[in-house]
């Protein structure tokens, strides 16, 4: 069994040597000799005297774990210490952050900042610097010209897949934060709570502010299932007689790396319960397939096999593997991709990069919604998401396809009441294997 080290300060410390050798290496690429990256500005709700919930930039987050720092900037020069710019300002109506006090902050020249002026004055020369946030105009009035420049990012963006041993132990505990709740949000479901109470029993489990999420969790119960990105909360409790099924997509951070776990739940045993047990199955089995060198978009494709096995298994359809991969029948009850990268953000940058100069590859013509092109490698993390679902929009196109008179209609209308189906964990690639970080996390959860 390989064994995932939580030695966070240890890991940090080499994690900071491969950043700051990463971000020179871009600058030197724009021709600049340091980098500046911006946390990011509070953004004002039009009309109103509040702002948006604040999403650091995650080129920020990438160099330490810290994540409401408005206004805070990161200095990076070749041969010095990196600089954390840290935006304490004056303001008696909220409360001034204190100085980092963390196990990485011994790594960093912590210095902190008033305003926009401080920043300015303690760069100095700006002509040497690449800019990496969103306030393009704010770098600009500073006399920085290399601002954003593709080919910089491009080349982060591609290296990013490539997690450090540093990601890689955030990552794990990511998933241990979200199992809690997952497991919380089971008990719930058992117990007939609604969506709505649901959604908030996790936020307590796993002791996250909404914002704190790496996204807003999916909460779906019965037809609800079948909607992908469904972004309500019911507040209705079913009756047990009408209470069906439960799938909730919902993460965790730690240290500003994201889990993305999705599990859905039968209500009682019978036909749902069972297709749900064979998805589960192929499940293992695709990442049980998983070898360094394979494309992920073959992998995709392979699992379209296995969907397809399990709709003929399941007497849904009734026609060959064959026919159905030929004809992209699967499709209809897989429509989104099998997964994507996973890290710092929960759809994380660089899924469709080839190689740091740009070339791309795009998601297959047969499976649109692939987010992941990648050629599979060591320290890469990902999710694993099959899914099946009965989408009333895609089945009325089925209905009406050359195909329909072998399709079992009544099965179908029997399971439409369910919604739908989606398991999902996170799986890192170590010495060229497989690595559940979601299983490893449930089976830690179920023996504590």
């Amino acid at each position: 069994m390989t064994i995932i080290s939580t030695d966070l300060p240890e890991l940090y410390s080499r994690h900071l040597a491969q950043m700051q050798q990463q971000y020179i290496d871009a600058a030197i690429l724009s021709g600049c000799t340091g980098v500046l990256i911006a946390a990011g500005t509070l953004q004002p709700c039009f009309l109103d005297d509040h702002h948006y919930p604040f999403v650091v930039n995650p080129h920020f987050k990438a160099w330490l774990p810290i994540l409401d720092v408005p206004d805070s900037f990161l200095l990076i020069r070749h041969g010095e210490r990196p600089r954390l710019l840290y935006s304490q300002p004056e303001d008696y109506w909220h409360m001034t952050p204190a100085l980092p006090q963390a196990f990485w902050a011994d790594h960093w020249q912590i210095e902190p900042i008033q305003s926009y002026r401080d920043v300015l004055r303690l760069i100095g020369n700006t002509q040497d610097l690449l800019f990496i946030g969103e306030q393009a105009e704010l770098a600009k009035e500073w006399g920085i010209t290399a601002i954003n420049p593709t080919s910089a990012l491009t080349s982060l963006h591609y290296e990013r897949a490539a997690k450090t041993a540093y990601e890689i132990a955030c990552l794990r505990q990511a998933n241990q934060i979200a199992v809690r709740g997952h497991s919380v949000a089971e008990t719930g479901f058992r117990a007939g709570k609604s969506e709505f109470e649901i959604a908030h029993d996790y936020l307590g489990a796993i002791q996250h502010r909404e914002q704190q999420a790496p996204y807003s969790a999916i909460v779906a119960q019965n037809e609800h299932c079948a909607v992908l990105h469904y972004q309500f909360y019911d507040q209705q409790r079913h009756s047990a007689a009408n209470l069906n099924s439960l799938l909730i997509d919902a993460g965790a951070n730690f240290h500003g790396y994201a889990a993305d776990i999705t599990r859905t739940y039968a209500a009682r045993p019978g036909v749902f319960q069972d297709l749900l047990s064979g998805l589960d199955q192929h499940h293992l089995g695709i990442i049980n397939d998983i070898q360094t060198g394979m494309n992920y978009a073959d992998l995709n494709a392979k699992m379209h096999q296995r969907i397809a096995q399990l709709l003929l298994e399941s007497d849904i359809v009734r026609m060959s593997v064959e026919d159905m991969i030929a004809t992209n029948l699967t499709f209809t009850f897989l429509p989104h991709g099998l997964g994507h990268l996973l890290g710092l953000q929960t759809h994380d940058v660089g899924g469709f990069l080839q190689s740091r100069q740009g070339e791309e590859r795009p998601a297959p013509e047969q499976y649109p919604a692939l987010r992941l092109t990648r050629d599979i490698e060591n320290q890469q993390v990902f999710t694993i998401e099959p899914g099946l679902y009965f989408i009333p929009m895609l089945l009325k196109k089925l209905k009406q396809s050359p195909h329909q008179s072998q399709v079992n209609w009544p099965l179908i209308d029997a399971l439409m009441p369910y919604g739908g189906i989606r398991i999902e964990d996170n799986v890192v690639i170590l010495n060229d294997q497989p690595v559940n970080l979601t299983r490893l996390a449930l089976a830690e959860h179920r023996s504590a």
